[in-house]
């Protein structure tokens, strides 16, 4: 089975319907994104729709967005339908969004994650450590959330590539202001 990916710069709503299920699964409604907020960082470009698919049914999806100040791309959300986990589909939906933000002229990929320090938490974070990320030590409260997050970096390298701040601080600055211009409406 091989798995396919694409990129989806404008909005397609026969796409979404295909992936929303995984989103909804992996997403629990509160204190996520809608499907019109997803929408707007399509349609404002603000951001972009992933769909990995095996044999032309969507077995994973992604929503990025520009981190313009950090020259870098937000992995928003990153989910694998459950039936299909365990088979490496997360690890190359990784692979590709680095090589997407790579093609689209980042120097850097950025995501947070729970800080709170439990299994799958933790679990979490292996994953995305062993695929180079690096951990910072700042650990975020949104006002609006209960959970606390913890911003993990890759910097892509090539030439003339910017670093990335080492600190969770400036990079949760961004990621703030990437977020808040999809939270407003």
């Amino acid at each position: 089975m091989a798995l396919q990916f694409t990129t989806l710069a404008e909005w397609d709503s026969e796409a979404w319907r295909a992936v929303e299920p995984i989103f909804d699964e992996a997403f629990p409604p509160s204190g996520r994104k809608t499907s019109r907020m997803i929408r707007k960082i399509v349609d404002t470009d603000a951001g972009w729709l992933h769909i990995g698919a095996e044999d032309g049914e969507a077995v994973a999806m992604a929503v990025t967005g520009k981190l313009p100040e950090l020259r870098s791309l937000l992995i928003d959300y990153v989910a694998v339908r459950s039936a299909a986990r365990s088979r490496g589909i997360g690890r190359r939906m990784a692979e590709f969004l680095a090589e997407e933000a790579r093609r689209l002229g980042f120097d850097g990929l950025v995501i947070e994650i729970e800080a709170e320090e439990t299994p799958s938490n933790e679990s979490r974070e292996r994953f995305w450590t062993s695929l180079g990320f690096r951990r910072t030590e700042y650990v975020h409260r949104y006002r609006w959330v209960p959970e606390t997050y913890r911003a993990l970096y890759m910097e892509l390298g090539g030439k003339g590539a910017a670093a990335l701040p080492h600190d969770g601080e400036a990079l949760f600055r961004g990621i703030t202001g990437f977020h808040g211009k999809i939270w407003r409406d």
